[in-house]
C-alpha cells in the first residue's frame, strides 16, 4: 500500500514538473514570437476591427466542431447510437480541456466521457479517435500538398514540409494497424489468441471489424474534408476583420500551417506555436509587416482560442463535473487499459 502510493506520489510530482516546465517554455517563446508586438499598436487595431466579420469568425469556429461531433457518432454507429448532444458534449469538453491542460489531453478526456455516457468500452471509443486522427491526417497532407502547389515556402519554413512528411509516414502506419485491426479481423484475434490477453481486448476487435465493414466509416471519411475545409471560414472571417488585404486562399493555407502545427504535442490551448507559425507564415510567404503579422497572431490566436474556452466551459457546467476529476479519471482508465494483459 505504501509503494503504491509512494509511486503515485513520484508521477504526480513528474506530472507537476512537466507541467511547470513545458508553461515555462512556452511563455519564453510566446515572449520571443511577440517581440514587435506594442500594447498600443494592439489596441488601435482592435478598435478598428471589423466586428461583423469577427463574429462570423467566433460562431463558424464554434459551429465547425459539429460536424466533427457528427462524424463521430458515423464512425461509432456499428456499435453504438451515440446522441448527437452526447457527442457534441463531450467534444466541446475535449476542446476545452485542451485549452486548459498540456499535450491535447482533451483528447482522452472527451472519449472517457463517452464512455462513461454510453455502453461504449473506453478501448473501442479511444480507437474511434484514432480513426478520426488518420481521416485527419490524409485529408490534412493531401491539402498541404495542394498547398505546396501554389504557395512557394520559404528556406526558413522548410521544416513544415518535412513534418508534412513525417506526418504522413505516421498517417500510413495508423492506416495500415487500423486497416488490419478492421479488416482481418481472424488474423488479428489469433495474434491475442494467449489468455493472458483481457477479454476487452477481443471486444474492442470485434468492435472494430464491425466499425470497418459499414458503410457509415466511408461516410465519416467523407464528411472529414468538409470538417477541414470549413475551419478557413474563422481565419479568413478575422483576416477580413483585422483588415488585411489578403484572399481566401491565404486563409487556406495558413488554416493548413496552424493545423499541422496542432499536431505537435505542446503546451495548453497551443500557446506560442500558434503565434510563431502564424507569424512567419504571414511575415515570410505572404510578405506582411513582422510587427502586423505578431500584432494579428495574437488576435487570430483569441478568436479561435476565447471562444471554445467558454463553449467548452458550458457544456462542462451542464455535466456538472470538475475537469480535474475527469482527467484523473481518465488516466485512471488507459492506465487500465495499459495494464490489462
Amino acid at each position: 500500500m505504501i509503494d503504491v502510493w509512494v509511486r503515485q506520489n513520484s508521477s504526480r510530482t513528474r506530472s507537476r514538473i512537466l507541467f511547470v516546465l513545458m508553461n515555462l517554455v512556452s511563455i519564453g517563446c510566446l515572449i520571443w514570437s511577440l517581440r514587435d508586438v506594442k500594447l498600443g499598436e494592439l489596441r488601435d487595431d482592435l478598435a478598428t476591427m471589423d466586428w461583423w466579420w469577427v463574429g462570423l469568425a467566433v460562431v463558424s469556429g464554434i459551429a465547425v466542431y459539429f460536424l466533427q461531433a457528427l462524424r463521430w457518432i458515423m464512425v461509432l454507429r456499428p456499435v453504438v447510437r451515440v446522441k448527437f448532444w452526447q457527442a457534441a458534449h463531450a467534444v466541446y469538453i475535449g476542446l476545452f480541456a485542451n485549452e486548459v491542460l498540456p499535450l491535447r489531453a482533451g483528447e482522452v478526456l472527451r472519449c472517457y466521457l463517452l464512455s462513461l455516457w454510453t455502453e461504449l468500452p473506453f478501448s473501442v471509443s479511444l480507437s474511434s479517435w484514432l480513426i478520426e486522427r488518420v481521416f485527419d491526417g490524409i485529408w490534412l497532407c493531401l491539402c498541404l500538398f495542394v498547398t505546396l502547389k501554389f504557395v512557394p515556402f520559404p528556406t526558413q519554413l522548410r521544416y513544415l514540409v518535412d513534418g508534412a512528411y513525417w506526418l504522413g509516414i505516421i498517417v500510413l502506419a495508423g492506416a495500415v494497424v487500423l486497416g488490419v485491426a478492421m479488416f482481418r479481423r481472424h488474423h488479428t484475434r489469433a495474434f491475442f489468441a494467449n489468455d493472458s490477453w483481457h477479454r476487452h481486448v477481443r471486444i474492442l476487435i470485434d468492435d472494430l471489424c464491425l466499425i470497418g465493414h459499414s458503410r457509415y466509416l466511408y461516410y465519416a471519411f467523407a464528411l472529414s474534408l468538409p470538417y477541414l475545409l470549413l475551419q478557413v471560414v474563422p481565419v479568413y472571417a478575422a483576416i477580413r476583420g483585422y483588415g488585411f488585404p489578403l484572399s481566401l486562399g491565404v486563409a487556406f493555407a495558413l488554416m493548413v500551417i496552424l493545423r499541422l502545427g496542432s499536431v505537435v504535442p505542446q503546451a495548453a490551448g497551443n500557446l506560442w506555436l500558434f503565434q510563431l507559425l502564424a507569424r512567419e507564415s504571414l511575415e515570410k510567404i505572404f510578405n506582411v509587416d513582422p510587427a502586423e503579422a505578431a500584432r494579428f497572431s495574437l488576435v487570430l490566436w483569441g478568436i479561435v482560442t476565447l471562444p471554445l474556452l467558454i463553449t467548452g466551459f458550458i457544456s462542462l457546467s451542464i455535466t456538472e463535473a470538475k475537469i480535474g476529476d475527469l482527467r484523473r479519471a481518465a488516466q485512471t482508465e488507459a492506465s487500465g487499459l495499459s495494464k490489462s494483459r
